[in-house]
């Protein structure tokens, strides 16, 4: 090819043998990543198009041991991560959080590729990955990830507010305790009946009870977490900011989870949350004082 430097197996400069090695190791590591991916799964779609990206991977690997002349092993605990990672929140999440990763190998193809005729290659099945993983993907945490979305927002915005006017109004933490389960047991149940019924009239594929359990179970979770700072402290303005830590924790990991999960911008949807939530604790927290002066409240 006129204006193209063809480099041979032999003689590579070390800078660029160095970074072939690099992608050499990545290649070999996906490919066993891809495997372990597949072996778990019970859907044969998801399966055999996992096996097929392994066997793209161990391609790749084959290329480039042509050109370095070595052996590599994998990167096992990054094998082990992306394994784990994929069983605890989902094939997509974890395939996904692995194809970010792989954004740094892709720009490396293309810096070498005018050197390398084979990079090109490499590089369009690379990147033709990605489509690959949406077109075979079909888990069903993922298409209720609305209804979790709805029952974490619900708990995050009513309880870190009426958590603090507790605080403020009651200021024992028993009683908090108290209270604060037995409101959020009863929302739970009624965001559940609400979301099943909302699913019934849109005429949604998704199945009704099964939105109705992932909206409730994730409101009570989130309520749970919320409450038991009250439970294990005996300091209620304490414990209410360990209960603030600890909702936007939840923003932070769950916001990364759908921004990773649902291709969604992570920032946006962070601040969009985390005002909301803050912004009504603060508020909350004003009314609990003016309730326990006006109203003269002593426990």
């Amino acid at each position: 090819m006129t204006g193209t430097i063809r480099i041979q197996s032999t003689n590579l400069p070390p800078e660029l043998l160095s970074r072939i090695l690099i992608l050499q190791r990545g290649e070999i590591t996906e490919y066993h990543i891809y495997r372990k991916l597949a072996a778990l799964q019970k859907n044969p779609n998801n399966r055999e198009v996992l096996l097929k990206m392994a066997e793209e991977e161990y391609a790749h690997y084959r290329i480039w041991k042509r050109y370095t002349g070595k052996d590599l092993g994998p990167e096992w605990p990054r094998v082990w991560f992306y394994s784990v990672i994929s069983v605890i929140f989902g094939l997509t999440f974890g395939i996904k959080l692995m194809e970010k990763r792989e954004n740094d190998a892709i720009l490396t193809y293309r810096e070498i590729s005018p050197l390398i005729p084979d990079a090109k290659q490499i590089l369009r099945q690379e990147e033709g990955h990605e489509m690959a993983i949406i077109g075979m993907l079909d888990e069903k945490g993922l298409r209720y990830v609305g209804s979790v979305v709805l029952g974490i927002n619900d708990a995050l915005v009513e309880f870190t507010g009426s958590l603090a006017g507790f605080t403020f109004a009651l200021q024992d933490t028993r009683i908090i305790a108290a209270i604060g389960f037995i409101m959020g047991i009863a929302a739970a149940l009624s965001m559940g009946a609400s979301e099943y019924l909302s699913q019934k009239s849109e005429g949604s594929a998704n199945n009704p009870i099964t939105a109705a359990f992932y909206t409730g179970g994730a409101y009570l979770v989130t309520v749970i977490v919320l409450v038991l700072p009250f439970i294990l402290m005996t300091d209620a303005l304490k414990a209410y900011a360990v209960t603030l830590t600890a909702a936007i924790l939840i923003i932070v990991l769950f916001t990364f989870y759908t921004s990773v999960a649902k291709d969604l911008p992570f920032w946006k949807r962070f601040i969009e949350m985390a005002g909301i939530s803050l912004g009504i604790a603060a508020i909350s927290f004003a009314v609990g004082i003016l309730i326990r002066m006006y109203l003269q409240v002593n426990v």
